[in-house]
């Protein structure tokens, strides 16, 4: 993917781009607004990720402009702001989602996947990978033989792995995509989820060897292995 960052600070800045190019993205970096949005217009891009404290013009006012020139590119704000006034103005100027600082780069990049899907009308199609389908519709999970209905949290829980397999969350991370918590709340919460859709989708009858996609990483957390 192509993406377009418009943000002020170089760490920041260096921290997403090293981030972006270890998935894979082509990362076009502008540091104030007006370059930014000049850029935005004038090249293509798959997504832009938006910082709203921006020199020359701010973000609320380059994502304005670029709404009102009709470009549907989809944009991610991304920013220390984060009164429930500031969300709804960049809400209601045309923002696709919210992140704020500071912020997990495999979640960025989850929600700049699932945006970019979402635009492209790929969002209701089911996600297949290693063999394991996920209706993103009905959360409903096919792996092998067997076919189960998801919580709204396992659903996450798969769908956040799924997104990026081959990607170790550590549990903190899995705790901010899937249940919104920024603190350790000193429960084993993850790793009860994790046995639960293993359990679901898992019986005695399966062929020994057969590997669960999701692999326990031993002091660190989860990954979705892509085989």
């Amino acid at each position: 993917m192509n993406i377009l960052l418009i943000e002020d600070e170089q760490r920041i800045a260096d921290f997403i781009v090293a981030g972006f190019t270890d998935v894979g993205f082509t990362t076009h970096w502008e540091q104030d607004g007006f370059r930014g949005l000049n850029t935005a217009l004038i090249k293509n891009f798959d997504a832009i990720v938006l910082d709203l404290t921006l020199p020359m013009m701010d973000g609320l006012t380059v994502l304005a402009e670029i709404r009102r020139k009709n470009l549907a590119t989809p944009i991610i704000i991304l920013s220390a702001r984060t009164d429930l006034t500031d969300r709804l103005q960049g809400f209601e100027k045309g923002a696709d989602d919210y992140l704020a600082k500071p912020f997990f780069i495999e979640e960025l990049i989850i929600r700049i996947k699932t945006v970019v899907s979402r635009k492209q009308g790929s969002v209701e199609k089911t996600m297949v990978q290693s063999g394991l389908t996920l209706d993103r519709f009905t959360r409903v999970a096919h792996w092998k033989t067997i076919k189960v209905n998801l919580t709204q949290r396992e659903y996450l829980l798969l769908e956040c792995l799924m997104l990026s397999p081959g990607q170790i969350f550590s549990r903190q991370q899995i705790l901010k995509q899937v249940w919104q918590i920024d603190f350790d709340p000193g429960t084993n919460v993850v790793d009860v989820c994790v046995q639960r859709l293993r359990k679901k989708l898992t019986d005695d009858k399966m062929p020994e060897g057969e590997q669960f996609p999701i692999e326990t990483i031993r002091g660190v957390g989860y990954r979705f292995n892509n085989y």
